[in-house]
């Protein structure tokens, strides 16, 4: 007899293989037109240097862009794709999503649902995000459902279901006792952690293997513990030290992948910026030494007010709900500081808590408390891209860049709101929405 892990597996594999054949028969081709396409619109940004072309066009040749500019040849018997008052962009970038993931008790669902049911979730989670726009995105821990993402992750690629481009991590990687682990339950009923243990550098790099092996392009590390705020003063306890983190990152220039963190203050922010992680996520609380590091090696902070957002106006009571507040103020305060500090940002909204297809809501927030709205487009183009390590593949329109492009209604320098109406989505020359 097969065991459950086994049995779950399989079960996982053939729910994919059924959602691809709904996905086959429900959504434009999976494979790139024959014929050239071209893209006409109202306006067209350069996002790297602020430049609007009006009109704008693009011409794409199979999965790559081959011309941009106020107008582009049109090969003969291209297919001409006239997308009348709006403006084309790279697809969007989120680089903190969690796909399997959805509203509701966090810790009951990874604990209530099994993994076949969270690969279905995960499925139509990734089909949402596409679908708004997003292209492209990282998904920052299964929460339980191990590398259960890693099938997601290649039927995506091969075409069976839609979805971004995806950097997985499997399960997040954290301490006994720590952030993602099941604290709070009877012991007797030996509830699983939501991440894999490593208590200490040897097991950082075990566990790195591990999950290497079962096909994550990345780590994830819970850096940071519980956070509360006392008498205005935050306070987050680190769970790891400075060396385990770099042993991590150095594991991980081994393997030729990066580490990502959660890291929502100091000196778990230090710690992490230090080893010299690829970004820091959540980053409520930056100190003038790790914002300077930050801007030495270019290490993004990753400020997730979506979430933040969220959990403030879905609070379960008036006191959550005014923890909440206080906290999402404090971190709006400390943004300032940040933006000051002039150290780089990229855009994750931690979706999956709150609804898939919902999180370009982060960028109006990034606007909303300071930032501006190139700037914004920039970390969420450009930056993410980096963070993703597709710097030179997505997040521009630019001849040889993969034709990953969106289009959204009116001007979102003047009004970055534009970005949660995508009209308009290609990803690698394929029309996925129109």
């Amino acid at each position: 007899m097969l065991n459950i892990p086994v049995r779950n597996a399989l079960i996982a594999a053939g729910a994919l293989v059924i959602l691809g054949a709904i996905a086959r028969t429900q959504s434009p081709a999976q494979a790139p037109a024959a014929a050239p396409i071209v893209l006409h619109a109202a306006r067209l940004l350069q996002v790297d240097t602020g430049t609007l072309l009006q009109p704008g066009e693009v011409l794409v040749e199979g999965d790559r862009i081959r011309a941009v500019g106020t107008s582009v040849d049109h090969p003969q018997g291209a297919k001409v794709i006239d997308l009348g008052n709006t403006t084309l962009l790279p697809g969007l970038i989120d680089v903190h999503v969690h796909l399997f993931l959805h509203p509701g008790a966090e810790d009951l669902q990874t604990v209530e649902e099994s993994v076949p049911w969270r690969v279905i979730l995960a499925e139509q989670a990734a089909k949402a995000d596409l679908l708004a726009g997003f292209t492209a995105e990282r998904d920052m821990g299964t929460e339980g459902a191990g590398s259960a993402d890693t099938a997601v992750r290649n039927a995506i690629d091969q075409g069976i279901i839609l979805g971004p481009r995806l950097r997985i991590s499997g399960n997040a990687i954290d301490i006994l006792g720590g952030h993602e682990d099941a604290n709070r339950y009877n012991p007797a009923q030996h509830v699983l952690s939501n991440a894999d243990y490593a208590n200490s550098a040897a097991e950082i790099v075990a566990v790195m293997r591990e999950q290497h092996k079962q096909g994550s392009d990345f780590a994830k590390i819970y850096e940071t513990g519980p956070d509360k705020l006392i008498d205005g003063q935050f306070h987050t306890p680190y769970q790891y030290t400075e060396e385990q983190l770099a042993a991590a990152v150095a594991e991980g220039h081994r393997l030729g992948v990066v580490v990502g963190v959660h890291a929502m203050g100091e000196p778990g922010t230090l710690y992490a910026a230090q080893a010299g992680v690829v970004a820091i996520d959540h980053a409520t609380q930056l100190s003038d030494e790790t914002m300077r590091l930050m801007r030495e090696k270019h290490i993004p902070a990753v400020p997730t007010f979506a979430i933040f957002e969220y959990f403030a106006e879905h609070a379960q009571s008036p006191a959550a709900s005014r923890r909440e507040h206080e906290l999402l103020s404090y971190k709006i305060a400390e943004f300032g500081k940040q933006l000051a500090a002039g150290i780089p940002f990229a855009v994750g909204s931690d979706v999956g808590p709150f609804p898939h297809g919902a999180q370009a809501r982060e960028l109006e927030l990034m606007v909303r408390f300071g930032m501006k709205p190139l700037a914004v487009l920039q970390a969420d183009m450009i930056e993410g891209a980096r963070v993703l390590g597709w710097e030179n593949e997505i997040g521009q329109l630019k001849p040889g860049f993969l034709a990953d492009i969106v289009a959204v209604p009116a001007n979102p320098l003047e009004d970055i709101r534009v970005v949660e109406r995508v009209s308009f989505v290609m990803k690698g020359g394929v029309v996925e929405k129109q």
